[in-house]
């Protein structure tokens, strides 16, 4: 490694490396610190040669976006890179209209196809509780897609018995739920003050928890958005190449056997 490059990862989650400074909204690492991105990034202008960050922007809403761009140009030296990976929209849309296509002429396999994609277009934005549509299907370890879903996520489908619990309650089982020692005293009491309306607090606590996406992006959408906020040379990538001096060695958007994290992405790199 360059030992001048100062190099940056936002919202790292559980992809970072010990070379790369590595920001989260929590952490439960030492390598990794925690702080709330949506508050401004913390540090001062003009330091960092790279800033880096994967499947972020989409958690965001829509109009605090520019200001986390305009951040991510502030605290990179004249002449840095931004690298940014996020959900690949025009892909599937692209996915959407081949598989409708299959799936009016009755092909089953493009009839699932065609399931998955529109799961994949709309499930992280509506969903209400964890893993969602997504997870169940995630749950299933003989699905007769399962290798289109690896191709597009990058994901092999096992048996994730807890992937896809509810978090909503039900009138039925809220007055157990009182006496449920897994449930905190805080909600128990909260249950008992807001009786059915818990539900609606607890849907607008996932709702509200990071895991939702806010907005999806494109080819245009993300230059427009880098343009913006004053980048220039904004390319478009693969997750193995970068002009980002010896990338692939971090392992950020491949992984250690070479193959690609999140393979529905696109990568957008911009310089300041």
């Amino acid at each position: 490694m360059n030992n001048k490059l100062k190099l940056l990862n936002l919202g790292c989650g559980s992809r970072y490396h010990p070379d790369w400074i590595n920001i989260d909204f929590g952490s439960n690492n030492k390598d990794v610190l925690a702080y709330d991105l949506l508050k401004g990034i913390p540090y001062r202008d003009n330091i960092f040669d790279v800033v880096y960050h994967s499947h972020l922007i989409e958690h965001l809403p829509k109009e605090q976006t520019t200001n986390f761009i305009n951040e991510c140009y502030r605290v990179l030296k004249p002449g840095g890179i931004i690298r940014l990976a996020t959900p690949n929209l025009e892909k599937i849309v692209s996915n959407y209209t081949k598989y409708l296509k299959g799936a009016l002429t009755k092909n089953k396999l493009a009839d699932l196809k065609y399931d998955w994609t529109m799961i994949e277009l709309y499930d992280q934005c509506v969903r209400n509780f964890t893993g969602g549509e997504m997870g169940k299907i995630y749950s299933q370890n003989n699905n007769p897609i399962s290798n289109f879903i690896y191709k597009r996520m990058g994901i092999k489908l096992i048996n994730k018995n807890n992937i896809n619990k509810k978090n909503n309650l039900t009138n039925n089982t809220r007055k157990t739920l009182l006496f449920d020692t897994r449930i905190s005293l805080k909600d128990r009491l909260l249950m008992l003050i807001l009786g059915r309306n818990f539900q609606y607090y607890q849907l607008g606590r996932f709702r509200l928890s990071g895991e939702i996406h806010q907005w999806m992006y494109d080819r245009f959408s993300l230059a427009r958005l880098l343009r913006h906020a004053g980048f220039e040379d904004i390319r478009i990538y693969s997750a193995r190449n970068s002009r980002i001096p010896k990338w692939n060695s971090y392992y950020l958007d491949i992984n250690q056997d070479g193959t690609v994290y999140k393979p529905d992405s696109i990568y957008a790199e911009a310089v300041k």
